[in-house]
Formats: C-alpha cells, structure tokens, sequence
C-alpha cells in the first residue's frame, strides 16, 4: 500500500479547502475537486507551497461522466481510495413557499443526488481499499426540520439515512460510512443567511474546526461501531436532546430558535 488517499468535493473553498489543506500536511495524497477552477488552482498553489502535492479537477457532483472520469484520474495517480469525503452542497434559505421550485429541487439535488452519484460511483475503488472509508457532510439543522431551511434539512436528514444504511451494508466490504454534523459554519454557504436559527444560535463554528472533526473522526474505528460526530458543543446539546427528550419538547425548543 502506498500513501493513504483522500478524494474531497467541493474543495476549492470552505470546509473542503480546509479539510484538503489539513490531510495534505499529514502525508495524504488529496483529490481535491469543485466546479469551482479558480478556487481548486489557489487551493493547488497553497498546498504546492507547503512541499505536498495535490490532484484537482472540475467536478459537477450531479455529473455521473464527471465521477467517472474524475475518480478514474484519481485512482490512477494514487492506486487507492482510502477516503471519500462528500463535501459538495448548497444552502438556500427563506419561507417554503418563497423560494422557487427549481431552488428546492436545486438542493436536494446537489445535496443529495451528489452524494448518491458519488458514492454509488466510488464502490469499486472503496472496496478494493482495505479499511475505505466514506465520509458525508450532514448538518445539525436536519436534527429536527428548521423553518426557513425545509429542503436543506430534508436533504441533509437523507444523507442520514442513507449513511447509517451503507454503514450497514458495506460492512461486509470494510468500508465504513459516517457523518459528520455541525451547526452553522462561517463559511461563504452562509454569507447572507438570516434565519430565526442563526440570529437567535449564531455561527460559532469555522471550516478548520470542521476539517479537524473530519480528521479525528477518520482516525480509528471503535469498538462500538459510531456513526454520528457531531461538531461544536451546540451539535452535541442539539442532538442529545433530539436523543433523549420527548417529541413535543424538541418540536417546542426548535420552534422557540427558530422564532417560528
């Protein structure tokens, strides 16, 4: 085996830049891929400066041909792919019935065809990487539906579940598939978003705490199979209570953050 490998999408900016920045410094060979091309090159320059290298490409994770191709590129450069970080998504955020259609469609698209392109693209080469693993971006705001972000959670509340089921089915292959679940993150996704939630929690957290609870969640496995990291001190208060609390009182503290 040669050096663990890492294929992240949206890479060129926030979370993802962060998180190909953090594995390339320790020894990862990264696939770091956006549609975004002037990004993804400053992202190549800044990692080229650090002495590591870096492979990127454009990549629409709702093109089937562009998984294809791009994760063909990948694995011929690195020989294997021991993480797949989906990282690609959009965020839209108002009252339901003002954003348009195509927007919601938009999201769960992206949101959620992206990471089911991807992942169903990239079995091969997971399974054929002793220990893969396939990382999914959730959010704590599909804890418990937000007013103002119906379709981004329902989205992200998909990955839910189709993580915690792949986890399942592909443990027979050794590949494990977690989540990763913060709150708001101070990144460009939610420059100009004000919703109840926002205004009454704010955005505490950055793209490199992110990138760090990436990282730490990807070190080891345990031995209760754990599939949910949430990240923030906000995420974990948020989903113990959504754990442990009666319906009526999750219902009652959403409503009461979200101004609703």
């Amino acid at each position: 085996m040669g050096r663990p490998s890492v294929f992240i999408t949206g890479a060129a900016a926030g979370i993802g830049r962060a998180t190909a920045l953090l594995f390339a410094a320790q020894g990862y060979r990264v696939g770091a891929y956006d549609i975004d091309e002037v990004g993804l090159g400053r992202l190549a320059a800044d990692i080229a400066s650090t002495g590591a290298s870096v492979h990127t490409g454009v990549l629409d994770v709702m093109n089937a041909t562009h998984w294809s191709e791009r994760l063909a590129e990948f694995h011929a450069a690195a020989g294997q792919l021991d993480i797949l970080i989906n990282n690609a998504g959009i965020l839209r955020a108002g009252p339901f019935e003002d954003l348009e259609l195509a927007t919601h469609q938009a999201i769960i698209d992206v949101n959620l065809g992206g990471v089911l392109t991807g992942t169903h693209t990239a079995f091969g080469y997971l399974r054929d990487t002793p220990g893969a693993q396939v990382v999914n971006l959730c959010s704590a705001s599909a804890i418990y539906g937000q007013p103002e972000l119906a379709s981004y959670g329902a989205s992200k509340a998909a990955v839910k579940s189709l993580t915690e089921a792949l986890d399942l089915e592909w443990e027979r292959h050794d590949i494990r598939v977690i989540a990763i679940w913060p709150l708001f993150v101070d990144t460009a996704m939610v420059d100009g978003v004000e919703t109840g939630t926002t205004k009454s929690l704010g955005v505490r957290l950055t793209a490199e705490d992110v990138a760090a609870g990436i990282w730490e969640a990807t070190r080891k496995r345990s031995r209760l199979p754990r599939v949910h990291y949430e990240i923030g001190a906000q995420a974990k208060v948020l989903a113990a209570a959504a754990k442990y609390a009666p319906n009526w009182a999750v219902r009652t503290v959403n409503k009461y953050f979200s101004g609703a």
